[in-house]
């Protein structure tokens, strides 16, 4: 035989519960064929038989252990001169469907039993929905905030032509952050008044793999997180001043600013919000390490992430469509892309996207030192006065060509850097270290001072 197991293709050499459970797992995904008389290899076993009333027997015994009731399309087929049998599945439109009370999805070419989280989004999609369209049954009106209900309504304004009225009841209602009077999953999550594990972010800054140096929690409201994300962000990557011939100084961080809010963005927009595990983000001298529950679905490969050849499948349709509508994000399934070209346009490495655990985790890497050089313009043909970056990571770390710095520290003062600087308006970084012989990194760090 040509074919081989596939997602969509599967062999057995019996009619067996095996069968009945493929059966089972194609019905919960795309569909597919079990092939009966067939080895693993793909060929016909020789000693299987099809009797005058099995097929029947095998169609009823499907349709009986299965819920909803399954009948598939039965064919025998001549192979190689053996009778075998194909069963044909097409994807179910109510799911999950049960194997004797087991649900079951086709991974590849195996099948998997599925969680109970994976049970309730499978059903859940079925009715084109997801879990924060849903009541919360664990909140009600009396647990969201009103001032940061009108804190939302002014940003849904912002640009608005026609702004929204600010009525509040009206507004969630119309957002469907509340429906049939009852505060929906996303309506708590986005406006909370009260902290909640529900929605809980670990930040940690690491000195090493095991050693770390700051660390806070976050229970906060969605919208709330994100700014308070990007706040120990930037607390804790280092950000540099360049000084050039120009008036003006370049502001330089160590990770494009855009591509990490729009990381936390989609963390925050896409977590599985169902699953007992918190996300976080770890900082380390050289990454940043953004870590979500809930890994890609299953027909989304991390390739098909990278090439945007794929069809969006949002985890959380309400807190989406809320973000979109204030502009925090763009359309779905843009956002991979939009980080990738941040971080190229910065002269960055490209961030590392990877399922991980029970989970989906991003790996961001620090600019080095040699992609700024080679971006910004030289300020003398002799290449002399080429700014220079703070040292301290990376392969184009740069080390002090004059006095170390603890000797720079006794001998310097801002004083003198003042003066010169006064006397010399364009004076460049490079003509500073030549002039007071010192190394930059010490003059920058007096800069810095001030």
């Amino acid at each position: 035989m040509s074919i081989k197991e596939t997602q969509h293709v599967e062999f057995k050499s019996s009619f067996n519960e095996e069968v009945i459970e493929t059966l089972s797992a194609f019905a919960n995904t795309k569909g597919g064929r079990v092939l009966v008389g067939i080895d693993d290899g793909g060929n016909p076993t020789g000693n299987f038989t099809v009797g005058k009333e099995s097929i029947q027997k095998w169609i009823n015994e499907v349709k009986t252990k299965t819920k909803p009731s399954l009948i598939p399309d039965v064919l025998i087929v001549n192979i190689n001169g053996h009778e075998t049998v194909e069963f044909s599945m097409q994807e179910f439109p109510i799911k999950p469907v049960a194997c004797k009370g087991k649900y079951f999805k086709r991974v590849n070419n195996s099948n998997h039993q599925m969680d109970l989280n994976e049970i309730i989004n499978l059903h859940i999609k079925t009715f084109n929905s997801s879990w924060d369209y849903y009541p919360d049954p664990n909140h009600s009106i009396l647990d969201i905030s009103e001032d940061k209900v009108l804190k939302l309504i002014a940003l849904f304004n912002r640009d608005r032509m026609i702004p929204i009225e600010k009525n509040v009841f009206e507004f969630l209602t119309k957002m469907e952050l509340i429906r049939d009077n009852s505060l929906t999953n996303a309506g708590f999550l986005l406006l909370m008044k009260n902290d909640s594990t529900v929605s809980d972010i670990e930040l940690g800054h690491f000195q090493n793999e095991i050693t770390i140096k700051d660390g806070i929690s976050i229970f906060t409201d969605l919208i709330t997180e994100v700014e308070e994300v990007m706040s120990f962000v930037r607390k804790h990557i280092s950000k540099e001043f360049i000084i050039t011939a120009n008036p003006a100084r370049i502001e330089r961080w160590d990770y494009p600013l855009d591509a990490i809010r729009e990381i936390v963005l989609n963390m925050i927009v896409h977590r599985d919000y169902t699953h007992h595990g918190n996300s976080s983000v770890k900082i380390f001298p050289d990454r940043i390490e953004f870590f979500n529950p809930g890994r890609l679905p299953d027909q989304i490969s991390i390739d098909d992430l990278l090439s945007g050849t794929y069809v969006s499948e949002c985890r959380n349709k309400q807190i989406a469509r809320v973000f979109k509508e204030i502009e925090w994000i763009e359309r779905y399934g843009t956002g991979i892309q939009r980080i990738k070209n941040y971080f190229k346009n910065y002269g960055s490495p490209e961030p590392v996207f990877e399922n991980f655990q029970h989970g989906f985790q991003v790996t961001a890497y620090a600019l080095i030192d040699e992609n700024i050089e080679n971006e910004l313009p030289d300020e003398t043909p002799e290449n002399n006065d080429a700014p220079e970056k703070k040292g301290g990571r990376g392969k184009g770390r740069k080390k002090a060509h004059r006095k170390d710095d603890a000797e720079m520290s006794e001998n310097l003062t801002t004083q003198i850097i003042i003066e010169t600087i006064s006397n010399n308006t364009t004076i460049t970084l490079n003509e500073l270290s030549v002039q007071l012989q010192v190394s930059r990194n010490a003059i920058k760090k007096h800069i810095a001072k001030l």
